[in-house]
């Protein structure tokens, strides 16, 4: 990893905060002292923090007679006071260094359309292009239920393949992918993970959540095996090991960490887009066997009328669908090009334009 030319580093909650739930200051301190030697060395970062809601929460605890909220409430609550102090350390801690950061907030919403997403990713190129550092995380307080990011390790992918990283370093509280339950002394942790790795995730991968983020390693396994089909080299690391950035950068493995290595097939940004916009589908799109094998298959294919067999839901054209194939099972994402009483109207018909066409379509 020491050609990578831009960097995004997740920071999860577990890293930032204590057992008592505060603000580690001593080991925010000393990763931004990591970051700011990469920025030094000519290394753009982003930075996709989490630890908000968790300082907002030890902020709000210092009241003498805190009042009692819902669950929505609360996280609103503690993410509007915890980003200020987050922010604010940030800043502080990289003025040390004569670095500037910048705050981005967002929601799930900001990448639903192409031109959204391409706003966002503009004002983040002008940020590195100033030599700016951003600092990213989710406004939770307007990001609740269904608009809410699974959590910050969504978010980083997102991230990571809007603004075409050369990698993404996922920095939880342990030490990468474990064969096993970590906490059994006879697990090991997973060195390498390649593109064409066979591996049965859920024989290891624990459904446990992290203590502090809404997160877990089997959302990291998800988001990582997506983001290096994409191209991105990703890393899930311990953050709370000493200078565990520039390790991971070096590529030295004096300590265990996981690497997922990148695909080599180029992405285009319009699909690394859509790849990710799963959770904004419109619609979904049931397809024959005959049209399954033609978009399975090695070579590239658009999506046909003739291969329709049922249209669901109601969409406009340029939405986000799914394509589902005839076990049921979604299998692939695009942009149609047509509305949803258009693409009923076509379906089964020879002769017809796209309704999807290839460069608009990820297979998962």
């Amino acid at each position: 990893m020491t050609d990578c030319k831009r960097i995004a580093v997740k920071i999860g909650s577990n890293v930032l905060t204590r057992a008592d739930g505060t603000l580690d200051i001593t080991r925010m301190s000393a990763l931004v002292d990591q970051l700011a030697a990469l920025h030094r060395s000519g290394v753009e970062v982003i930075v996709v923090t989490s630890g908000a809601v968790a300082s907002g929460r030890s902020e709000m605890r210092k009241l003498s007679a805190p009042k009692h909220f819902d669950a929505v409430s609360a996280r609103q609550l503690y993410s509007a006071v915890g980003q200020a102090k987050l922010i604010n350390r940030y800043y502080e801690l990289f003025r040390d260094h004569d670095i500037v950061c910048g705050q981005v907030l967002t929601t799930k919403e900001n990448f639903a359309t192409r031109q959204h997403y391409l706003n966002q990713k503009h004002c983040m190129e002008v940020m590195l292009d100033n030599g700016v550092i951003p600092i990213v995380n989710e406004n939770d307080t307007v990001s609740v239920t269904e608009l809410m990011f699974t959590d910050n390790d969504e978010l980083s992918g997102l991230i990571a393949s809007m603004m075409s990283a050369d990698a993404l370093i996922i920095l939880s509280n342990i030490d990468g992918v474990y064969d096993d339950d970590p906490s059994l002394p006879t697990s090991k942790v997973i060195t390498d993970i390649f593109p064409d790795s066979v591996l049965d995730s859920d024989s290891f991968i624990q459904a446990k959540k992290s203590s502090c983020g809404r997160g877990g390693m089997g959302t990291k396994y998800r988001i990582s095996m997506k983001v290096a089909d994409e191209g991105i080299t990703v890393v899930i690391a311990n953050g709370k090991r000493d200078n565990i950035l520039p390790e991971v950068v070096s590529g030295s493995r004096k300590v265990p960490f996981t690497v997922f290595h990148a695909t080599e097939k180029p992405v285009s940004s319009v699909k690394k887009w859509i790849a990710h916009s799963e959770g904004f589908a419109k619609g979904e799109i049931h397809v024959n066997e005959g049209a399954f094998a033609a978009l399975t298959s090695s070579q590239a294919s658009s999506l046909l009328p003739v291969g329709v067999t049922k249209v669901e839901g109601e969409f406009e054209k340029d939405d986000i669908v799914r394509i589902v194939a005839p076990d049921g099972k979604a299998f692939a994402i695009g942009r149609i090009g047509c509305d949803s009483e258009s693409a009923a109207a076509l379906a089964g018909k020879q002769g017809e334009k796209p309704l999807i066409h290839y460069d608009y379509l990820y297979i998962d």
